[in-house]
């Protein structure tokens, strides 16, 4: 800056209240913010006999032809005045809004830049703000009006509940496109869709039946849905509650075993658990009545593991030997002779069956049908009995006594690598997506990364051999020889910064002896044991008093009520 403006800006700025310039965060913004001064009178100037030729010449050049709002900086409006009003400037003006408007929009646009192209920065504010409002657009209230009442009541139907509630409470004509849309309807049924408890809510508490249909005289109105969501989102948060609590309701099946006596393997679904049993049995229970419905015999040993899908019940024994069962009749449909030894494990799914054995080998089949199954290959690696095995798309997982996981190659059946870290045989383990959790004879639980072979955590807490495991998304729950089931929370399990000492949500002790296989959902645990019971732990029919009393999760679904 040259000397003779630098004494001109000091002078003017001593001339002018300090409340204009004192909000200026640098020297350049007060001379940019100076330069807008034109058109605010200097309180010294009319105050003060000033002798300075240049202030007098500045005062001078504050010329009152404009209506001016100041804004220094980011700051408030600290100066205005009006503009006096001439005659000539009205003519003016509407001699060139009659210009304006005979223009092409085109032309009217570019007019329009190049005056805001000649205005100084505060103007650009007072422009923008006059723009902005301008520039909103109401779009779910307008888009009915235009008969596109589909395309707002999509765009609401993204949101989740909070945003929803909200929505609702812009105005009439938002509430008036959420309540037509049924968009309460569509929340929770994408929730059904997206989430196993949801479903699982659904189908016990019988509000299925109001999903998934067109609007007709059966389905009720949006306040229905309203209502209903709520409730579902309290009987969620019992739900965990009670996991994390142990409140259950227990119901117990005495399997009542002539010889020997323990239930080895079991699988449930919403009708009934087919358990196999010690004494070389396969019984069929009533999940409702838990009354025995049918009983399978043709084994010569004990029944070690079993595994059924709609059609067919395949089961392993310690009598070497696979036996595929027609679901409903009971009848054998095809007996598998290959193993040497004691068949302690089986997997079937997509038309792959893979069974492992005592004899330390992992047999990989084909299985066209029930009645056509066919040997694909052998794995052979591990130096033990291979205890339990599991697989999908991408690998076979196998655990033996010899301390090791092996990983092959589903496709080709070839070896990829060796999970090492337990100090003692492996019992059980579950494989999903990169995770496998497995449980060992050192009393031990551990998490790996399947890609790398990492051990990812060690979960320490049962007594005896970790006899059965299984896992979903929230939960890993195992069972052990001291007789105990422990419900452990995954995702903190997952997580390198959780104590261990949180780990564990509850321990369940209700066998009185080993815990041999388990299975689990979002609302219940069943269980076996060497006892001879099958147990049902469920969360979700719970006694007002429960078993016992502790904190409340911390909660994962909200609901803001109107």
């Amino acid at each position: 800056m040259e000397p003779e403006m630098e004494d001109k800006t000091l002078e003017l700025m001593c001339s002018v209240p300090r409340s204009l310039w004192l909000g200026c965060s640098s020297v350049a913004e007060s001379l940019c913010a100076l330069r807008c001064l034109q058109s605010i009178p200097s309180t010294r100037a009319h105050n003060q006999n000033t002798s300075g030729m240049d202030s007098q010449n500045l005062v001078d050049d504050l010329s009152p032809k404009k209506t001016t709002v100041l804004k220094l900086s980011n700051g408030p409006v600290v100066g205005s005045r009006k503009r006096p009003s001439e005659g000539n400037y009205e003519k003016e003006k509407e001699h060139c809004i009659g210009l304006f408007d005979q223009w092409s929009e085109a032309d009217q646009v570019e007019f329009v830049e190049r005056l805001i192209s000649r205005m100084c920065h505060y103007q650009h504010g007072h422009i923008n703000s006059y723009l902005k409002p301008m520039l909103q657009r109401d779009f779910i209230t307008a888009l009915p009006a235009q008969g596109l009442d589909h395309i707002a009541e999509n765009i609401l139907s993204f949101l989740d509940a909070r945003s929803l509630c909200a929505a609702e409470l812009v105005c009439k004509e938002w509430q008036r496109v959420i309540s037509e849309g049924m968009l309460w309807k569509k929340l929770i049924e994408r929730m059904v869709r997206t989430d196993p408890l949801w479903k699982g809510l659904s189908e016990r508490h019988q509000w299925e039946k109001y999903l998934f249909k067109n609007r007709t005289s059966e389905v009720p109105p949006n306040s229905y849905y309203h209502s209903l969501y709520p409730k579902i989102i309290q009987d969620i948060e019992t739900i965990e509650a009670n996991w994390r609590c142990g409140r259950h309701n227990l119901q117990r099946i005495q399997c009542r075993s002539e010889n020997s006596k323990g239930v080895y393997c079991l699988q449930y679904d919403d009708d009934k658990i087919i358990s196999g049993l010690r004494d070389n049995s396969i019984k069929i229970w009533d999940k409702q009545s838990l009354e025995c419905l049918k009983i399978l015999t043709g084994h010569t040993g004990s029944v070690l593991c079993l595994q059924y899908d709609e059609r067919v019940i395949v089961t392993g024994s310690s009598d070497s030997t696979v036996r595929v069962w027609e679901v409903t009749t009971g009848e054998v449909l095809n007996t598998l002779i290959h193993h040497n030894e004691a068949v302690l494990h089986l997997r079937f799914a997509n038309g792959l069956m893979v069974t492992c054995s005592k004899d330390r080998s992992i047999a990989v089949w084909d299985m066209a049908s029930p009645t056509d199954i066919s040997l694909r290959r052998v794995l052979v690696g591990h130096r033990a009995a291979v205890n339990v095995v599991d697989f999908d798309d991408k690998y076979i997982v196998s655990a033996s006594g010899d301390r090791t996981i092996k990983v092959w190659s589903t496709s080709t059946c070839e070896f990829v690598r060796t999970l090492n870290g337990h100090k003692r045989g492996i019992a059980c383990l579950q494989y999903r997506d990169r995770l496998v959790v497995s449980g060992s004879s050192d009393n031990t639980i551990r998490l790996w990364d399947i890609e790398c072979g990492a051990c990812l955590r060690v979960l320490e807490g049962h007594e005896e051999l970790v006899r059965c495991i299984r896992f979903d998304n929230k939960r890993i729950v195992s069972g052990a020889y001291d007789g105990k089931i422990k419900v452990w929370d995954l995702q903190a399990a997952l997580d390198p910064r959780a104590p261990a000492s949180t780990l564990c949500l509850r321990t369940l002790v209700e066998h009185s002896g080993r815990v041999f296989r388990l299975q689990f959902d979002e609302f219940q645990i069943i269980s076996s044991s060497h006892d001879d019971t099958i147990l049902i732990w469920d969360f979700l029919n719970v006694s007002t008093n429960g078993q016992s009393e502790g904190r409340s999760p911390s909660r994962t679904y909200t609901y803001i009520s109107r």
